[in-house]
């Protein structure tokens, strides 16, 4: 396959694997790399920039091809040393970075400066023309079914993509609702160029996450997810689990709620206890809707394989049905 997003990061595929916290590590990364993907390493799960450095000098010894890392900015009252971590990122030779929240100005040009391209993740049509304008390359934008924050808009994957297609003039990555061929078709044959997945390739032999988990996203169909954070106007798809039914009932009181009052349920650090020890009941599992479409753990490779197959031959199929 052949796009400007293949050509953009070097690969055989225009696969994209999303950069997910405590997940986006480098046996995950490696082997989507190898199968012909772009595998994306997660700046902030390492603890220091530091350990991001050695991270991606571990990738390295897993994969020959191209790799990226993500780097999501998000305010906080003590927010971690980003420019530290873009510094790791920068000066061990990383040429793509994935980048999410805010996205300064100062942090593209200082990325630019160096031969680095950037992709820009979003979830409405005005933050991707926004990007396109501050000089991203790409455009990873996110429909509402995705795993993670889909914004507030509510908007779907088929209108937003098709949207984002007819006004952006860069690549578009599609992001949310992509799990197999069909998807992957359904994405292509809106005008985008690439996709990128977070949830299916959590449901691989190598992502770094308890067999628990996995099972339990198999089984899992797709209105087996919750919306948080929804009445704080930061919206939150996850699986749906006695945490997440239990964040959605605080949120549902009389009276409403504030992050104080779900704070002990949702901390990251939980969520990174569940995915690890396989404990459903320790903390959030992020998860689109896509894990309607997921029933098997295979390689990444066989994974990738089976996608491509998949998505040309749907593609063959429509194009039959209307010629």
């Amino acid at each position: 396959m052949k796009t400007r997003v293949t050509e953009l990061l070097g690969t055989k595929y225009p696969i994209i694997q999303g950069g997910m916290m405590w997940v986006g590590r480098a046996e995950l990364a490696a082997a989507v790399s190898n199968a012909g993907g772009f595998g994306i390493l997660t700046a902030l799960t390492q603890p220091t920039p530091e350990d991001l450095a050695k991270e991606i000098a571990r990738c390295r010894m897993m994969t020959d091809q191209p790799f990226g890392v993500n780097l999501t900015i998000l305010p906080s009252a003590k927010p971690p040393p980003y420019e530290a971590y873009l510094d790791a990122a920068l000066d061990n030779g990383i040429k793509v970075l994935e980048t999410a929240g805010n996205n300064p100005k100062e942090f593209i040009a200082k990325a630019k400066a160096r031969g680095v391209k950037i992709i820009h993740k979003c979830t409405a049509i005005r933050h991707a023309l926004s990007a396109e304008r501050n000089g991203v390359d790409a455009v990873s934008i996110d429909g509402y079914e995705c795993a993670g924050h889909p914004g507030e808009d509510g908007i779907g994957c088929l209108i937003l993509f098709a949207i984002a297609v007819k006004k952006l003039q860069i690549p578009l990555i599609a992001s949310g609702g992509i799990a197999d061929g069909r998807t992957m078709a359904a994405a292509f044959a809106l005008g985008v160029e690439g996709v990128n997945m977070g949830t299916r390739f959590c449901v691989t032999q190598e992502a770094p996450i308890h067999d628990n988990i996995k099972q339990l996203l198999v089984k899992s169909s797709e209105r087996d997810t919750n919306l948080i954070f929804r009445t704080l106007h930061n919206t939150g798809r996850v699986l749906k689990t006695v945490v997440s039914d239990e964040v959605v009932a605080i949120e549902n009181r009389p009276g409403g709620c504030e992050f104080k009052d779900i704070q002990h349920l949702v901390s990251g650090a939980k969520g990174r206890v569940a995915l690890e020890t396989g404990d459903v009941s320790a903390g959030l599992i992020w998860a689109g809707q896509s894990v309607g479409l997921i029933d098997d753990i295979p390689t990444c490779a066989e994974l990738i394989d089976t996608m491509v197959r998949e998505c040309r031959e749907q593609l063959a199929t429509a194009q039959q049905r209307v010629s």
